[in-house]
């Protein structure tokens, strides 16, 4: 075992050092801007916020960033706020243009670990446990280690589980500005 893991390492560091290729990994993070769909849902935005983890996996132009992030969901349902927490990973596909601009897209799965009403009762049975989003976005990937950048991720699936209401529908959308920083950078 240890000597795949060793052989693996000393191949990836390889493909690093002798190709247009990098590895990095930073943290991140920044405001949500969210809000719910859904049949028969009244629901206003609430702002709040998400911050975590990335690594970046970038082949000349293209990239892979997955992430690990915590986030405040929810909206403003018929003037009572509902407060989500998730944990999601999004796993982005940036494409990049001259100067370190990218375009990104890919899908994000998201943990439900705690849902709360307005005042503060616990409401996770309403929800399911699980969120499986799309997320499409822009960014700069400055030179210095600096990312900017702003996401739009939306439920592909209805998320509502209320055992009291069997119509009750709910879909995550959010909005997302971000700044993140890379900690360590191997490559290019």
């Amino acid at each position: 075992m240890k000597k795949t893991l060793l052989t693996l390492s000393l191949a990836l560091f390889s493909v690093v050092a002798f190709s247009q290729a990098s590895i990095g990994i930073g943290l991140k993070g920044g405001a949500n801007f969210a809000n719910a769909s859904g049949d028969n849902l009244n629901a206003d935005g609430i702002t709040s916020y998400h911050v975590g983890a990335y690594g970046l996996i970038k082949l000349t132009n293209i990239g892979i960033q997955p992430e690990l992030l915590f986030s405040k969901q929810g909206a403003n349902v018929d003037g009572n706020d509902i407060d989500l927490s998730y944990v999601n990973i999004p796993v982005m596909l940036k494409f990049y243009l001259p100067a370190g601009l990218n375009l990104q897209a890919g899908p994000q799965f998201g943990m439900l670990t705690n849902a709360k009403d307005g005042d503060g009762d616990d409401i996770k049975e309403s929800f399911k446990n699980s969120d499986l989003s799309a997320a499409l976005g822009a960014g700069w990937d400055a030179p210095f280690g600096l990312q900017v950048g702003a996401r739009y991720v939306f439920s592909l699936s209805d998320n509502g589980d209320s055992i009291d209401d069997p119509t009750f529908e709910y879909k995550n959308k959010t909005f997302q500005i971000y700044l993140g920083y890379s900690l360590f950078k191997l490559g290019n």
